[in-house]
């Protein structure tokens, strides 16, 4: 899975980018209330296990590239996210119902599926899961 970076639109963001980490994955929409609503929450997430065997990745989803970068911008979002406008990095996460946005995987550090939240998240619902992983 790979793709343009939203903010870097000449860099390539890699999941293999992340080899031997923990990673938590973020399907979001500038366009989609619930991910404006967890952003902050994840953000601060993201700070919160910054010394873990865990890295942030989003993947942005049915957008404008500027609209999304206000998004980040302007929601203080700092963790990379991947530009996905037609959807083609989404389709290779099999099996997920990519018309429910947000979706957040934890994956483990061999990039394994070890949890999936359809909807917003809090961190009460995904520390458990990235524990279980770090």
């Amino acid at each position: 899975m790979s793709g343009s970076s939203v903010m870097k639109p000449g860099k390539t963001i890699a999941l293999s980018d992340y080899e031997g980490k923990a990673v938590l994955l973020n399907l979001w929409g500038s366009w989609c209330a619930p991910c404006r609503g967890e952003a902050d929450e994840l953000e601060r997430l993201d700070r919160r296990t910054e010394d873990a065997n865990i890295r942030f990745l989003g993947v942005n989803v049915r957008d404008n590239r500027r609209s999304a970068q206000d998004f980040m911008h302007n929601l203080d979002v700092t963790y990379p996210s991947v530009y996905d406008p037609d959807g083609k990095v989404a389709l290779a996460l099999d099996g997920l119902p990519l018309s429910t946005v947000p979706i957040t995987l934890v994956l483990d550090d061999e990039h394994g599926v070890a949890a999936i939240f359809l909807g917003s998240v809090t961190a009460e619902k995904v520390m458990p899961e990235i524990r279980k992983v770090v």
